[in-house]
Parts: C-alpha cells; sequence; structure tokens
C-alpha cells in the first residue's frame, strides 16, 4: 500500500452532545460527550489508519484550542505536521435530539490566517513525501481562493497524486488550476460549480463528465446523499444507488467516502472498485451518531451490498 498525507487548512475540535429535547432559553443537560480532532483531512486521515493504512497530517493550528487539538491528534496515535498560525483552532459543535432524531451541527469560519502563514505552510507542504495527498475541507478566512491550486503545482510535477475535497470558491480554483487525480464534490458543490440545478443522475452525470474531459480531474466522484453517487473516468460514467440504511449523523460521511476511495486505490483497486469500497465507507458513517466516523466491520459489511458494476 502507498502512503498518504492529507491537509486540512481549517481543522477543528468537534464536540458532540446528545439532549431529550432542544429548548430555547433552557438549560439542557446533555449526555454521550464526545471530543475528536476534525476537519476534512483529519477526517480522512481517521478513517484510513482504521483500514490499516498509513497517513500523516498536515494541519493549520494556533492558539490554546490548537494546544488541546493536537492532543487530540496524540489521542488517535495520528501522526502529524502543525503548520503554526496565531488565531484560535475553531470548535465546532453537534447536538442529536434523541426524541426527533434531529441533528444540529453548528461550524464557526475558523481563524483568520495571515498571508506570511499561509505561504509559509506551503513553502513546507512543496517538500511533502508521499503518493497521494488529500487536500480537505474550507479555507479559514485570510488563504487565497486558489491556495489548492498553488499547492497542485507545486506537488503533481513530483509524482504525488492530489486528491481534491471543498467547497466553493476553493473548489472552483483548485479544479481550473487542472491536475488533480480525484475531486470529490456532493451534488449541492457540484451545482454551485457549474452555477445551475442538476435535477437529477444524468444531469449530474454530464456536469461530472465535462470536469474530466477538460483535464481538471481524472476522476469525479459525486455524492448524492440518500440518491446514491456517480463516477465519471476518461472511461465514461457509473451510477450506484445508496444503501438503505437508517442514518444517525451526517458528520464525516464525505470524509469517510473519501478514505475508503483512496485507501482502495492505494491497495491498487480500480476506480470502480475504489467507488464502490468509498460508498461502502460513507454510508458506514452514518450508520454511528456524533463524530465517530466510519468503522472498518461496517464498511466490509456494508461494501458486500453493494452490487458489483
Amino acid at each position: 500500500m502507498r502512503t498518504i498525507a492529507t491537509l486540512t487548512l481549517n481543522p477543528t475540535i468537534d464536540v458532540a452532545y446528545e439532549v431529550s429535547r432542544v429548548f430555547p432559553m433552557h438549560k439542557m443537560r446533555a449526555g454521550h460527550e464526545y471530543h475528536n480532532p476534525g476537519g476534512g483531512g483529519i477526517n480522512v486521515a481517521r478513517v484510513f489508519v482504521r483500514l490499516g493504512g498509513h497517513a500523516r497530517c498536515w494541519y493549520m493550528s494556533g492558539g490554546a484550542t490548537g494546544v488541546a487539538l493536537d492532543g487530540l491528534l496524540d489521542l488517535h496515535q495520528l501522526v502529524r505536521t502543525r503548520l503554526p498560525i496565531a488565531g484560535d483552532t475553531r470548535i465546532s459543535a453537534a447536538v442529536l435530539e434523541k426524541e426527533t432524531g434531529q441533528e444540529y451541527r453548528f461550524v464557526p469560519p475558523g481563524p483568520t490566517v495571515t498571508e506570511a502563514e499561509w505561504q509559509a505552510a506551503l513553502d513546507r507542504l512543496a517538500q511533502v513525501e508521499c503518493d497521494y495527498l488529500v487536500a480537505s475541507g474550507s479555507l479559514p478566512p485570510g488563504v487565497p481562493e486558489d491556495f489548492y491550486a498553488r499547492l497542485s503545482r507545486l506537488i503533481v510535477p513530483r509524482g504525488i497524486k492530489l486528491v481534491l475535497d471543498s467547497s466553493g470558491a476553493a473548489l472552483r480554483e483548485g479544479l481550473a488550476g487542472g491536475s488533480v487525480f480525484l475531486v470529490k464534490p456532493s451534488q449541492g458543490e457540484l451545482q454551485q460549480l457549474v452555477g445551475r440545478d442538476l435535477t437529477d443522475r444524468h444531469a449530474i452525470a454530464e456536469a461530472a463528465a465535462d470536469i474530466v474531459a477538460k483535464g481538471q480531474a481524472e476522476h469525479v466522484a459525486v455524492t448524492m446523499g440518500h440518491d446514491g453517487a456517480v463516477l465519471a473516468t476518461r472511461e465514461g460514467t457509473l451510477f450506484l444507488p445508496a444503501l438503505k440504511i437508517e442514518a444517525k449523523s451526517a458528520v464525516g460521511a464525505g470524509d469517510s467516502f473519501v478514505a475508503g476511495m483512496v485507501h482502495a486505490l492505494s491497495s491498487g483497486r480500480t476506480a470502480v472498485e475504489a467507488f464502490r469500497y468509498g460508498m461502502a465507507a460513507g454510508s458506514a458513517a452514518v450508520l454511528r451518531p456524533g463524530t465517530d466516523l466510519a468503522r472498518p466491520e461496517d464498511i466490509d459489511r456494508l461494501h458486500a451490498l453493494i452490487p458489483a458494476s
């Protein structure tokens, strides 16, 4: 298996609680409190390592909450490289209302990063050693929209495969730089990217295939929640329906999908095989409440239920 690195420019300490009901202006006693290191790339690394792979987390972090994040990463036994900033690492919260099964998520924008800080991070990342670099998550305030494109120009000529999972301007500019090996937008992120509604899987497949045809990415995996997912490559497009499962949380489903797919690719499986494994990993993540992410035993069980193409 090949090595991967993950990049999280806007990590978070993920806190999860369960309450019986959510009431305004009342003190609500919470139970089942969880604290986990979070943010796109960190979540990918957590699942990738559970699957037996080796990953190094690169992440921006600062302030007292940054120290706490370092400790959480160490508890998860993740190999890490901190990219220091002055601002405080953000804290996100997910609250499960048990009576209704509804989940409430609170996600702040993150600290403002100075030009000197993001440029220093880019300079260090130019020396990263890995086979795949998974750049996942939002850009914190202050980081330029084309950061991922700048990163691509530094690492792709060195033979590193760039996997991109972001949204908005960061996704648009990252793809505009070209040479992305795998990109994983959600349906909503793809609609925002192309600037129009994509009302069925055929329209989604066409939009994904267009990204491949333009040379912006070799593989495009579009997740559509309970409607399934679409894969576009040079060989064509493939649709897989979603598994019928009871979702307990939406936290980390996309990150688990990416981890599963990259793990399969790094193990030598084909893009289609990796897509099926990513589907299983994304589905496995929603089985568990809070920020626990996908577990290998759930992934393997669900993978057996996905029809071969």
